[in-house]
């Protein structure tokens, strides 16, 4: 049986994909922007979590921006 990616990890994952045409920095900032502005509190605490635990699925720019937020 395949593992499931963890809806949180999905989703910034999606935003990494639509914001990735930007330069590294500027992609991390943007995620960033859009988790912080339109996340809810529990998703953004569910997705640190995520990046703490050392979460394999998630994308390297979504990972940089999780450290922008904190």
């Amino acid at each position: 049986m395949a593992a499931t990616v963890p809806a949180e990890c999905r989703m910034a994952n999606d935003i990494a994909r639509n914001l990735g045409h930007l330069p590294g920095e500027e992609a991390a900032e943007a995620i960033a922007g859009h988790i912080g502005r339109f996340w809810d509190p529990r998703m953004r605490t569910r997705l640190h979590e995520h990046v703490d635990a050392g979460a394999d699925c998630l994308d390297p720019l979504v990972v940089a921006a999780v450290e922008l937020l904190r």
